[in-house]
């Protein structure tokens, strides 16, 4: 089995790099499965990602030093033993150290089989400046970790910035590869990407190992059990998991307000209701969130039912105009609203009331009913 861990920034594109590489691999006649690591307890993006045929395992609570660390392992275990693809891709929230990340997996010694593509850290270049001045001390450890930095978005951006761009981003790590590319395109700079991260031989030699491999077996400290899919961690990788608790909380290093919260739609709403209601939530929020934090970066995504599709929409800074897209997902028996949100320079109860507050009330002034969903999750940092 052949991983790739994608970070980056909250916004810079992961989701949609994701999917189309998992695109890619499926045409190639690869087995893909994809492990979504999403802040706080509602899963959103792996939602998208099931829609577009692939397996998902979602681990909510993006934080690296609770769920994550203990979720990724068991995750990882039970995708090994239950459907045992060619390529494992892991998403982690905007706010992980995917290095870290990487580690845990080097930990699991899963056997010769495995190997780990190189680490890949997105870059939302239309951003680029404005991350570094909000968040210059944690944007700058995702970069200095990477393998290869993707300057992502170009399509967006003034060309003669692009160069200057990828220049400072070099002078940050200058032991990784940089490529400049569009995630919304599959066009030749994607293609080059794909082979910078898969080159022949690292796909044909992963697989050839794979397949020398009759089943899962105990391999290093790590017991795969293929009758239940449970895993055992060591004395010493325990101690190394504790450590890292303590020292590399990635959303305390962050210093983003994070929150979370789905709801049910009692009753039914058209398409066009449910886009004219989604423009309205995200602009007051939007608003609000910047009489608190004037020059956010972050993330807002919403995703919202109708009876028939869904209506996304995201923001990722505090000059962005809301972007709005229609996924085509048929009929929906359920209704829900599904809002994400990541400010930096945030309290997180202010972002908590200003969610729940718009949400319940712009619903309610189009005669809509919806009933917030209750989470389970404690921290104890």
């Amino acid at each position: 089995m052949l991983t790739l861990i994608v970070g980056g920034f909250l916004g810079s594109g992961k989701t949609t790099t994701i999917i189309n590489t998992g695109k890619y691999l499926v045409d190639k006649g690869y087995k893909v499965a994809i492990i979504v690591n999403e802040i706080g307890e509602i899963g959103i993006d792996g939602d998208i990602i099931k829609k577009f045929g692939f397996d998902t395992k979602e681990i909510t609570n993006g934080c690296i030093c609770c769920s994550l660390k203990m979720g990724l392992r068991s995750t990882v275990i039970t995708l090994f033993n239950s459907y045992n693809p060619d390529v494992l891709i892991i998403e982690p929230t905007g706010i992980a150290f995917p290095n870290l990340i990487k580690r845990e997996i080097e930990l699991m010694d899963l056997g010769e089989g495995a190997e780990i593509a190189p680490l890949v850290t997105l870059i939302d270049g239309s951003r680029f400046k404005h991350i570094l001045k909000e968040m210059k001390n944690f944007s700058t450890r995702q970069i200095e970790d990477a393998e290869i930095l993707a300057i992502n978005k170009i399509d967006l951006m003034d060309k003669i910035q692009i160069p200057i761009i990828e220049e400072s981003v070099q002078q940050l790590n200058r032991k990784a590869k940089v490529i400049r590319i569009s995630a919304n395109n599959n066009d030749e700079k994607f293609y080059s990407f794909m082979d910078m991260i898969f080159p022949e031989e690292l796909l044909n030699r992963s697989l050839d190992l794979k397949v020398q491999e009759t089943k899962p077996k105990e391999m290093g400290k790590t017991s795969i059990a293929p009758a239940n899919g449970l895993s055992f961690v060591s004395k010493k990788d325990m101690e190394l998991i504790r450590d890292e608790q303590e020292t590399e909380s990635s959303i305390d290093a962050s210093g983003v307000a994070t929150y979370a919260a789905e709801y049910n739609i009692k009753g039914n709403t058209d398409i066009d209701r449910a886009t004219l209601i989604a423009k309205e939530i995200m602009k007051n929020i939007k608003a609000e969130v910047m009489e608190h934090s004037p020059e956010f970066i972050g993330h807002i995504k919403m995703f919202l039912d109708s009876n028939a599709d869904t209506v996304k929409m995201n923001v990722t800074a505090y000059f962005e105009d809301p972007q709005l897209e229609v996924i085509e997902t048929g009929n929906n028996d359920i209704l829900k609203l599904k809002i994400l949100s990541a400010i930096s320079n945030m309290e997180k109860k202010e972002l908590v009331n200003i969610v729940d507050a718009f949400a319940t009330d712009v619903c309610k002034r189009y005669g809509i009913e919806i009933e917030k969903l209750g989470t389970h999750h404690e921290h104890n940092h």
